[in-house]
């Protein structure tokens, strides 16, 4: 048995404007702002000594290696996004950055915006555009029956609503 794992596929490269502003900011935040106070704090740590026992340098340490991680993540998936920031031409069908509100077969509703992967877990109702309930959405009008794999098993939905936000840009100062 081997620890070998295929990579994963890679996941879809759209990102909604609020999605990639919250990506810039986590971006800039923890390489101005935390970095230094950890670099600081590792930099204090090592000055007092023996480091083989310095539990202060050694977090500190594992602590800037998962900063310059995710600061590299987040560049090169920054460097390759590409922001949807304009409404579909046919606002009738599903397409990403979409609140859709399905009917369940059991009558229950429930509402999801189609976003970019990177934008999941950041609020209730966000679903991947990877997702298998996105990826049978997508495309489809209102009134359409959806069949997906959800994780209860599959199951159908009718779409009783499709939502597009409008996005505002703020006028350019002089």
């Amino acid at each position: 048995m081997t620890r070998y794992r295929s990579p994963s596929p890679p996941s879809s490269k759209y990102i909604t404007p609020q999605g990639a502003n919250r990506l810039r900011e986590e971006l800039e935040r923890l390489w101005r702002f935390e970095r230094p106070q950890v670099t600081q704090a590792v930099a204090e740590a090592a000055a007092q000594g023996d480091r083989s026992e310095n539990a202060e340098y050694t977090y500190g340490k594992r602590r800037l290696r998962e900063i310059d991680r995710r600061v590299r993540h987040l560049r090169k998936r920054l460097e390759g996004m590409t922001v949807v920031d304009q409404p579909p031409a046919d606002p009738r069908r599903v397409y990403f950055g979409a609140w859709v509100s399905l009917e369940a077969q059991d009558g229950q509703e429930a509402r999801y915006r189609i976003v970019g992967p990177d934008e999941i877990d950041r609020e209730p109702g966000y679903i991947s555009m990877d997702s298998p309930l996105a990826r049978a959405l997508l495309g489809r009008r209102l009134d359409d029956e959806v069949t997906a794999e959800v994780p209860g098993g599959r199951q159908s939905f009718v779409i009783v609503e499709i939502e597009y936000e409008v996005i505002t840009t703020s006028p350019a100062r002089s």
